[in-house]
């Protein structure tokens, strides 16, 4: 869709008031985008196909839904790798769920992260003694926001910008340097001085991380310094060459340089073998891997997967199939086995509740949807895999305000002339809106310790950073510490 197209379609959703994003603990990281043609799924009365397994067509919201039956069975199938290549978004095809957020987030020609996505990075790091109180922060934060985009702005004006905040800029030097404080305490007490303390960044963004963890070693461990390596794997090539860049604003570059390196790849398509020890490090990373959609049988309790169909218009028109890929079988099929808990899925209520509401007029054929993070299981199968001898640091929001319907359903929203607007479908234009979930960490625990055999601990965000931070440098002058407070609905899950 052209830029004129797009930008009338966001006018129209502004002439109604929208939510300002809040930069609070409470609050989604990231600054929102807007819907463009959104299709909610409507799902009529149990019908034939369904009964004889074939696919249970979720329509649109209209009085008299299109019958989409030949374009089901005519419309190829493609993945997110088949598209790699295309410069325009697919129309005529059909795809899962997760291809068609993978295909959203990450196409190199019209994908989020290609076009529009940009980290924010204040000038200066905040001066946390000289702030009074914890608004002053929210009010300094807001204001750094418009300086940085007004700065954007004079060099190049973009109505479609995402921009969203990261612990990593937002405390920086002081986020990097608990999470260096970490490595090296773990480094030190098992692998020094028999093997080099290799890290692994994935997903870098400005490359802040990277730097940081470097100053303080080379500062505070000279001896661990001489033996580290940083190695970041980045899919996006603009953040590829700008992670390089961020090591000149080190008064230490030269020597940095020397230790480091940039992987233009994605994990997910690693395939060299490492076999000395080493830390991977996913920060905020897993919330961006696609999800697989599933809704069930109210009745016999049967899983169906979920599908996105792409018509000539470019419409989108959810719907569901009994035939599960292997993918999504395997997923549910480890949750069953490795779950130390039960679990809540939309089949967990009692049946005769279930059968209660879904005999009512007008009721939904399907349940509502539970999105299973498939993805992110195949990234536990990369680090067996490839990386056997790692420690995983990874942290994500266990939470999200504002989400679609379902269980661990994402939040999908997308900025326009810098207001915040969030729908209520992942089914959306392409490359135009962020879709990220929240992570059941202990779901996740026991998934990758079926999958790798490691022993894990999760720990809240808060604890963490005061088992690592010096937390007075990050404390106000009334005593809050917003280090700790803002990232109140993330966890942190650890190898131990």
């Amino acid at each position: 869709m052209d830029s004129p197209a797009v930008t009338r379609i966001f006018q129209q959703l502004f002439a109604r008031p929208s939510r300002r994003c809040l930069h609070t603990a409470n609050a989604a990281r990231r600054c929102a985008r807007p819907s463009i043609g959104q299709y909610r799924p409507y799902s009529a009365r149990r019908s034939d196909t369904l009964r004889d397994g074939g696919s249970s067509w979720q329509q649109r919201i209209d009085a008299f839904p299109k019958d989409m039956s030949r374009q089901l069975k005519e419309y190829p199938r493609v993945t997110a790798r088949d598209l790699q290549h295309r410069t325009q978004r697919p129309r005529r095809v059909k795809m899962y769920t997760r291809e068609f957020i993978e295909d959203s987030l990450y196409n190199p020609n019209y994908g989020y992260f290609t076009k529009h996505a940009t980290i924010f990075n204040a000038s200066q790091p905040f001066h946390f003694p000289s702030i009074k109180d914890g608004s002053e922060f929210n009010r300094l934060v807001d204001q750094s926001y418009i300086d940085f985009e007004d700065a954007l702005d004079a060099i190049h004006e973009d109505e479609l910008r995402q921009l969203w905040h990261t612990p990593t800029e937002l405390f920086r030097p002081y986020y990097g340097e608990a999470i260096a404080r970490y490595l090296v305490t773990n480094y030190k007490m098992t692998l020094f001085p028999y093997h080099d303390l290799i890290i692994y960044e994935l997903g870098a963004g400005n490359g802040t991380l990277m730097r940081n963890i470097l100053d303080w070693i080379f500062e505070n461990e000279p001896e661990v310094y001489e033996r580290t390596k940083f190695k970041i794997i980045e899919i996006s090539k603009s953040l590829a060459d700008l992670q390089m860049t961020s090591l000149d604003r080190s008064p230490y570059a030269e020597l940095h340089r020397d230790q480091t390196q940039i992987i233009h790849r994605s994990i997910f398509d690693w395939n060299e073998y490492v076999h000395s020890p080493c830390f991977i490090l996913a920060l905020e990373v897993i919330d961006n891997f696609p999800h697989d959609s599933i809704r069930y049988d109210p009745d016999t309790e049967e899983p169906l997967q979920g599908s996105v169909l792409i018509n000539e218009d470019g419409e989108f028109f959810e719907f569901y199939d009994r035939n599960l890929d292997p993918v999504a079988q395997r997923y549910l099929r480890i949750r069953e086995v490795a779950a130390r808990s039960p679990f809540v899925t939309p089949v967990s209520q009692p049946k005769f509740l279930r059968q209660l509401r879904h005999s009512l007029p007008l009721a939904p054929n399907l349940t509502k949807p539970e999105y299973i993070p498939t993805r992110l299981m195949e990234f536990f199968d990369v680090l067996h895999k490839y990386f056997p001898a790692h420690r995983l640091v990874l942290s994500d929001f266990d939470y999200l305000p504002d989400a679609v319907a379902g269980i661990n359903a994402p939040v999908v929203q997308t900025r326009y002339q810098r207001r915040n607007v969030q729908v209520t479908t992942p089914y959306v234009q392409q490359g135009y809106f962020d879709i990220f979930f929240p992570t059941d960490f202990a779901m996740m625990e026991d998934i990758y310790r079926a999958i790798t055999g490691k022993l894990t601990r999760v720990s809240s965000h808060k604890s963490f950073m005061e088992s690592w931070a010096y937390v007075e440098e990050t404390q106000v002058r009334n005593g809050e510490n917003p280090m700790l407070s803002w990232y109140a609905n993330a966890s942190m899950m650890t190898t131990v």
